[in-house]
C-alpha cells in the first residue's frame, strides 16, 4: 500500500499505488516528505467541497480489486490544486482550500481501500485483515476498514512503511530462506524492540548535566508524576526500550492532563513548535476504552481513530480532535505495564483514566533514543518535568 514519487536525472520514478496518489496531495499542499500525517490531520477541518473532482484522479474497482494511477492522474491532481490554492485571497481562506482539498484526498483514499478491502474479503472469506506500508499508517482509513467492510479483527504492524520492510525481510529469510517452520504468534507483539540502556547509562546522563537539573527518586513514582500532570505541568516520560515504527507509544513520549482544553495549543507552541492544526493522541487504559471510544478493537499501536463519545468530548478536550475523533493507543498491562501503571495512578488522581500523548522530541527532530537524549531535549525544549526510568528531575 506504499507508493512515492521521485526524481532520478530526468527519469520520473513512478509507482502506480493509494501511496502514490496521497504523496502527490501531501506535496501539492506545501508539506515535506515523510509528511503526509499532516495531510491526514488537516483533512478533518476540510468539507467536501472538492470531492466529486478527486474522483478523476485515479481509477478503483470494487469488482475487479483493481486501482489504476497514472501520470495524466497526477499531472490533473497537480494542476487542480495549483488552481485551487492560487486563488486563495488571504491566509484563512488559503488554510480552508487546503483543508478541504485534503478532506478530499482523505475521502477518496478511504473510498479505494473500502473497496480493495470489500474484494479482498469476498475472494478470501477470512475476517482477519494484516496490514503493512506506508498508507497502512493512515490510521483514520484503518477504522474505516473496521467501519465500513466484514473484517473482524485488523493487525497493522507499528512500522508499518518503507522502514518495516526491515522485518518482512528478517521473517522471509528466517522461514523462507532458512527454511524454518512457521510458528504462528500466540501473544501480543510487543513494538518495544528499541536497545537496552543500563543504569550505568542514565547515571552518566544525570552526572553529565548536575549543574543544571535536580533530581529526585520518589517512593511512589507513578502517583508523584500523575499529581504533576494533574496540576498542569508538561512531562517527557522516558523508560524501558523504545518504539519500533513512527508511533510514539509511552516509552519515548510527551505526556500531559487531555482535561485541560488550552493543552494542544500549549504544546502545538511552546514545546512542538508546529502549526496550530496538529493534535495529539489520546492514551487509555484498555479496561476503559469503550467508555470514551466508539470502538472495541483493540489500537496498541496508535493506528486507529474511531469517534470519541459526545459525552466525553468535553472530558478530553485536549486530545480530542476537531471532528470529534482520537488517534487512540489502548494501553495493555501485558504490553506495557510501566504506561498501564501511570494511567491507573492517574485514574485514581482524576477519575479520568486517559493522558494526553505525544513524541519525545521537538519539531522535524527524531524522537529521543538514549537517557543522554532525553536529558538535552528536556533541557532543550520548555517541559516541566524528565521523568527518567525511576528518577524525576527538573531544572535548576
Amino acid at each position: 500500500m506504499s507508493g512515492h514519487l521521485d526524481r532520478l536525472g530526468e527519469k520520473p520514478i513512478f509507482e502506480n499505488s493509494l501511496g502514490a496518489f496521497y504523496l502527490t496531495l501531501t506535496r501539492g499542499l506545501g508539506f515535506k516528505f515523510l509528511q503526509e500525517g499532516k495531510t491526514m490531520g488537516l483533512a478533518a477541518y476540510g468539507q467536501d467541497t472538492y470531492v466529486d473532482e478527486f474522483s478523476q484522479f485515479y481509477e478503483c474497482s470494487a469488482e475487479t480489486g483493481s486501482y489504476k494511477l497514472t501520470r495524466e492522474h497526477i499531472s490533473l491532481m497537480n494542476t487542480f490544486i495549483d488552481r485551487i490554492l492560487s486563488a486563495a485571497t488571504n491566509d484563512h481562506d488559503l488554510f480552508q482550500r487546503k483543508a478541504n482539498l485534503a478532506y478530499a484526498g482523505q475521502y477518496h483514499t478511504e473510498d479505494a481501500i473500502i473497496k480493495l478491502c470489500r474484494y479482498l474479503y469476498k475472494k478470501t472469506k477470512v475476517d482477519t485483515l494484516c496490514l503493512a506500508g506506508g498508507v497502512a499508517l493512515n490510521s483514520v482509513a484503518n477504522y474505516k476498514i473496521l467501519e465500513h467492510t466484514p473484517f473482524k479483527k485488523i493487525f497493522v504492524q507499528p512500522a508499518a512503511g518503507d522502514a518495516g520492510t526491515a522485518i518482512g525481510s528478517a521473517l522471509y529469510g528466517n522461514f523462507i530462506i532458512g527454511d524454518q517452520p512457521w510458528q504462528p504468534a500466540n501473544s501480543f507483539f510487543s513494538p518495544y524492540l528499541g536497545k537496552t540502556y543500563s543504569n550505568d547509562d542514565v547515571e552518566d546522563a544525570l552526572n553529565r548535566y548536575k549543574d543544571v537539573i535536580t533530581v529526585e527518586e520518589p517512593v511512589d513514582l507513578f502517583g508523584m508524576v500523575s499529581k504533576k500532570i494533574a496540576e498542569g505541568n508538561i512531562i517527557g516520560f522516558f523508560h524501558g526500550q523504545s518504539e519500533i515504527g513512527p508511533r510514539a507509544l509511552g516509552n519515548r513520549s510527551i505526556l500531559a492532563d487531555p482535561r485541560n482544553p488550552d493543552m494542544k495549543d500549549t504544546i502545538n507552541l511552546r514545546i512542538k513548535h508546529r502549526e496550530p492544526f496538529r493534535p495529539f493522541a489520546p492514551i487509555i487504559l484498555e479496561e476503559h476504552q469503550t467508555q470514551y471510544f466508539a470502538m472495541e478493537h483493540p489500537s496498541h499501536y496508535m493506528l486507529f481513530v474511531p469517534p470519541i463519545h459526545d459525552a466525553k468530548h468535553e472530558v478530553i478536550p485536549s486530545v480530542t480532535h476537531y471532528d470529534g475523533t482520537g488517534r487512540v493507543q489502548t494501553i495493555s498491562q501485558k504490553i506495557n505495564p510501566v504506561l498501564h501503571g501511570l494511567l491507573e495512578a492517574f485514574y485514581k488522581e482524576t477519575g479520568v483514566p486517559v493522558l494526553l500523548n505525544t513524541s519525545f522530541n521537538d519539531n522535524e527532530e527524531p524522537i529521543v533514543e538514549s537517557p543522554m537524549d532525553a536529558v538535552k531535549c528536556f533541557l532543550t525544549i520548555d517541559l516541566d518535568y524528565l521523568v527518567l526510568e525511576k528518577y524525576i528531575i527538573r531544572k535548576k
